[in-house]
């Protein structure tokens, strides 16, 4: 396997004396899909907003290409390669899926030297990659708002992936989706990972991360409580690690078996 593209080794994170992180650690490789795993409260989003630029890590080293890093806020960690799509995807639902796949990046066309949205380029390019990654839109002039969940988060990882992301961030992307939904999702994720981006899949479904998984992380109260390879480790396996398969087996037994 490669040299991971990011590596972040013993992070701790403080807020006064709360302790969100533990001495957490991570690397992802190009092409692969890290799974970061853990209940609500596990530290997850802690994590990723530390890698992402969001918080610097109280203590803990983040390297990438093999070099120290510090990235001083998201712009940082963007203009690297770094890119987050959030549960709330950050889309504007009245508006076009073109012009949301290039919010902020918005090619322009001239006319009588004024500057002006170049729709048919931005509308052939937003169906070119959907198309890529095997979605396929009635429209690129339909409204967000008009899509399904999933069509939504593929919109976004796609518009990552265009813009050059070297390493996914995908916060809980088929959390609140039906089956469908969540195996387009899937099915999109699997597709970015093989065009030789290194995706870190954050999820509290294991199935959902079984799927497409090629190691798996699951944090606990902000500590690392291991990692495996596909193959090393079973999906029964993985959750009792995250239900805390020791702590229940100690309370059935001194109930008698009645948990």
């Amino acid at each position: 396997m490669s040299e991971p593209i990011i590596e972040l080794r013993d992070i701790e994170k403080h807020f006064g004396p709360v302790i969100a992180l533990a001495g957490v650690s991570l690397s992802v490789h190009p092409g692969e899909c890290h799974c970061l795993l853990g209940d609500n409260g596990a530290g997850k989003s802690t994590f990723i907003k530390v890698m992402s630029g969001v918080h610097q890590p109280s203590k803990g080293e983040i390297r990438f290409e093999g070099a120290p890093v510090r990235f001083a806020d998201p712009r940082v960690a963007i203009a690297a390669g770094i890119s987050t799509v959030y549960q709330d995807l950050a889309m504007i639902p009245l508006m076009s899926v073109s012009r949301n796949f290039f919010m902020g990046n918005e090619p322009q066309k001239r006319v009588l030297g004024i500057p002006f949205f170049d729709h048919d380029y931005a509308n052939r390019v937003t169906m070119e990659e959907m198309a890529r990654l095997g979605i396929r839109l009635r429209g690129p002039d339909q409204a967000v708002g008009t899509l399904s969940g999933g069509e939504r988060q593929t919109v976004a990882i796609a518009r990552a992936a265009y813009f050059g992301a070297r390493v996914l961030i995908l916060d809980e992307p088929t959390s609140a989706l039906g089956v469908r939904q969540t195996s387009n999702v899937l099915a999109t994720i699997d597709a970015v990972r093989k065009r030789g981006v290194a995706v870190v899949f954050i999820t509290h479904n294991v199935r959902h991360a079984h799927a497409v998984g090629d190691r798996f992380t699951v944090l606990n109260r902000g500590r690392t409580l291991g990692t495996a390879s596909r193959g090393e480790i079973s999906p029964e396996e993985l959750q009792d690690m995250m239900a805390g398969g020791e702590e229940l087996a100690e309370l059935e037994g001194s109930l008698g078996g009645t948990v």
